[in-house]
């Protein structure tokens, strides 16, 4: 038995590819976009793809069936409610797919969203009892799957309910579970964690969702807690649902003239490198969101308008292009990539724009000084509340865009965030929108409070005009 599990580390996907050896086929569940880990992986074990598998029709990222079925002829399977309109090959509850000694069994769990199946794995070489279910996007470890982004989130999670309960939990305490996201994705709560994998048993004894034993009050819990849904819903799972997609075109390398160009056709430029990188010299308008960090594609897909043409800026040749896969991935095409990265733009002696980039103690003199700027906290509102600097104006970075008229002009702007990283992207969008006298400070709140200056809790104020 060949079992391999895949992580896409910025969206926090897992992914698996599954084989019989003997047989010489291999199985791929929730393919992601980039394709090239399971070609390498079934090349290195000598086996040939030759079906994929989809829990649900996806919406936060961009399946990669398409991709796989064109490389590999590979057939694709996904439940009769997906609606699927490529070619596949439709099933229902219980179906099974037999390879060798491989047995993958559908079980199906709506709730996330109402075609949501898992797949149960059993090897006749030993014993043929199920030891693993990859639980798509039902169960995770510490957590479950939100509930919203498909159906009305009561009915979602009254599925949810009944899906643990009555089809997940009968199973033996030794199944391991494999879920398809880990901490960081937005499918989950904030109980999700980061372990790549658990057992129904232990799942059992310390998901926190699951000692939830009354549905009303499970289906009340998980109403309360939603967070913010992945950007784009409506367009990805309309990607995932529709006729495969092998590709969003392959981003052009662009010279300083024709980026210039393009930005004054209303592209957007995408400044991939470090906060730090961007803040000592960028093109004018350009957004901030290193590439370097998890979640970098979700960002982008956060604030970048809708339809927009999209230029990549890398640090170093070929990070535009792993960059451009990142953006792909939840949908959004690259038009192209700045050739030579911001080297080639400054040997052209084209200008720059910067922002100016402070620490939490610098901050804090400022504050205490004649005309100090305003301090606005770009975390979520659970963060905000748990702790911020007094005084300080709340916009999340995501809501950014359309709430500029309720930040002062008159005075400079101080963004800051946890860690520097979306307090860096949310000045980028200041500066975009012509603040004239934008700062970032590139630690959090957390570092301020170390140095001894004051927070408080609770939440927002609603921001002055």
């Amino acid at each position: 038995m060949l079992f391999r599990q895949i992580i896409h580390e910025d969206l926090g996907c897992a992914s698996y590819l599954v084989a019989d050896r003997e047989s010489g086929v291999a199985v791929v569940v929730d393919p992601q976009w980039d394709t090239d880990p399971y070609r390498r992986l079934a090349s290195l074990h000598g086996v040939r793809i030759g079906h994929v598998l989809e829990t649900h029709n996806h919406a936060d990222h961009v399946s990669g069936h398409g991709r796989l079925c064109r490389r590999t002829g590979a057939t694709v399977h996904v439940h009769e409610l997906a609606e699927a309109e490529y070619p596949h090959e439709a099933f229902a509850d219980g179906w099974k797919l037999e390879l060798g000694n491989l047995v993958v069994e559908a079980i199906h769990t709506p709730g996330h969203r109402p075609e949501h199946t898992c797949f149960l794995l059993s090897d006749r070489s030993r014993g043929g009892d199920p030891w693993a279910l990859l639980s798509g996007d039902s169960l995770f470890i510490g957590d479950v799957a939100r509930p919203d982004l498909a159906v009305e989130p009561r009915e979602g999670a009254a599925d949810m309910f009944r899906s643990l309960h009555e089809r997940l939990l009968v199973l033996a305490d030794e199944v391991e579970v494999w879920p398809a996201h880990l901490g960081g994705s937005l499918c989950g709560g904030s109980g999700l964690d980061l372990k790549s994998s658990s057992t129904i048993g232990f799942e059992r004894r310390h998901n926190r969702a699951l000692a939830i034993a009354d549905e009303v009050e499970f289906v009340e819990d998980q109403v309360g807690s939603l967070g913010d849904k992945p950007p784009n819903i409506e367009r990805i799972v309309g990607l995932n649902r529709g006729p495969l997609v092998e590709d969003f075109g392959n981003p052009a390398p662009l010279s300083p003239h024709e980026v210039e160009e393009l930005v004054e056709q209303g592209a957007v430029v995408v400044d991939g490198r470090t906060n730090e990188q961007f803040d000592e010299a960028h093109i004018e308008g350009a957004i901030s969101s290193s590439s370097y960090d998890t979640g970098f594609a979700t960002k982008v897909s956060r604030v970048v308008p809708e339809g927009s043409d999209i230029v990549m800026v890398a640090a170093s040749s070929g990070d535009e292009r792993q960059a451009a896969q990142l953006l792909a991935s939840v949908g959004l095409a690259v038009r192209g990539y700045l050739e030579g990265g911001m080297t080639a733009w400054r040997m052209e002696e084209r200008p720059v724009h910067r922002i100016e980039l402070i620490d939490p103690d610098e901050l804090a003199r400022r504050v205490d000084g004649d005309s100090g700027p305003a301090i606005l906290d770009v975390r979520n509102a659970a963060e905000y509340a748990g702790e911020h600097i007094p005084g300080s104006l709340h916009i999340p970075y995501v809501e950014l865009a359309g709430r500029l008229d309720e930040l002062p002009r008159d005075r400079p702007v101080a963004t800051i965030c946890r860690g520097g990283k979306r307090s860096g992207l949310a000045a980028s969008i200041l500066q975009r929108a012509g603040f004239e006298d934008v700062i970032h400070v590139g630690k959090g709140v957390g570092v301020w409070r170390d140095g001894g200056h004051p927070v408080e809790s609770g939440a927002a104020e609603t921001a002055p005009a």
